[in-house]
């Protein structure tokens, strides 16, 4: 499984994502640039250039048509993806650190940052579809965290917002009223640092710092499974079609230097879903594993690094013949 590799950030990644066909691959960094790239050939298709600060976290809708990105810079953008025009800016007082669509496209959410006397807060829009550059610059809803500061986010249903904290827990809450319906406060004993959704939406997978990854229940946010590393993970998948888990991670980028690759476990690793037990491990990357992601088709994953190269794995035949566990068929 020769990977491809795709240049064209020269700081770390921070998130990559899949368009729902898969053939687009969105990737943003440190370095003020989102790209989309082909995922076939890893060709460079184009960049959205504008802003002025790390851009954290990018999702794209379900037509491919628009994409929403949030920056250090304090602002959420809207983007046309077919020409790369900016459709319209939200300014906040903090940085913006994780954007996310609903799935009916109408709606998004965002976090916002703790920091210099404001709250970090979980905000909903509606975007006007119709006509994207006119857009309502107050959101639909907006509520403070308890407690702990929001993370990362994802709409578990039309109405309830799944979050994840700098203290671990996962919560579940009502947008519409800011109520903390569900709550694990034990989910994890450090900060999360990825989520992401099932298919249907009914089970998530959550990585963190304390080396774990769980995948949890949308509704009573029951743990169901867990992954135990021995390094902090930045980043958790789910693949499509085979009952794995793909997790990322590695030692800290600033103990990078002192560390060989070998013990830096930079590596994708991949765990079943349902035995809990380690498979493999693809190799390649300089530095920590940031972000991951799964092409919908379940032909293939790409990870980005703190090195700033995204790789583009498309599985051998062998990885579909594989049975790991006999002839035993997990429905999924």
């Amino acid at each position: 499984m020769r990977p491809i590799l795709l240049q064209g950030h020269e700081r770390p990644l921070t998130q990559i994502r899949f368009n729902k066909e898969g053939d687009l691959l969105f990737s943003c960094s440190k370095d003020h640039t989102i790209n989309v790239w082909f995922s076939d050939n890893g060709e460079r298709l184009g960049t959205y250039d504008g802003h002025n600060g790390t851009i954290w976290t990018v999702d794209v809708d379900s037509k491919s048509e628009i994409l929403i990105s949030g920056s250090a810079d304090n602002t959420m953008r809207l983007w046309e993806v077919r020409t790369g025009k900016c459709l319209y800016t939200w300014e906040f007082p903090t940085a913006v650190k994780r954007v996310a669509w609903s799935e009916d496209d109408k709606q998004l959410v965002c976090i916002t940052e703790q920091r210099m006397g404001y709250q970090g807060a979980v905000r909903i829009f509606t975007i006007n579809r119709e006509n994207p550059t006119q857009q309502s610059e107050e959101p639909d809803a907006m509520f403070h965290p308890i407690a702990s500061k929001a993370t990362v986010c994802a709409f578990a249903s039309p109405s309830l917002i799944v979050t994840g904290h700098e203290s671990g827990k996962v919560a579940l809450y009502d947008w519409q009223t800011g109520e903390e319906v569900a709550v694990n406060e034990r989910a994890h004993s450090m900060v999360v640092t990825d989520l992401q959704l099932s298919p249907d939406r009914t089970y998530f997978i959550t990585s963190s710092k304390d080396k774990v990854a769980r995948v949890h229940d949308s509704r009573t946010l029951d743990v169901l499974k867990t992954f135990a590393t021995e390094t902090p993970l930045n980043s958790a998948a789910l693949s499509s079609q085979k009952p794995y888990v793909l997790i990322g991670g590695g030692q800290e980028a600033m103990s990078v230097t002192t560390t060989s690759l070998r013990q830096g476990k930079f590596e994708t690793r991949f765990w079943h879903l349902v035995f809990e037990e380690e498979i493999g491990r693809v190799k390649g990357h300089f530095g920590p594993i940031n972000t991951l992601a799964v092409l919908p088709s379940g032909k293939g994953f790409a990870s980005g690094g703190e090195d700033g190269f995204v790789r583009m794995h498309h599985y051998d035949e062998s990885y579909f013949r594989a049975k790991p566990y006999g002839d035993l068929e997990v429905d999924l």
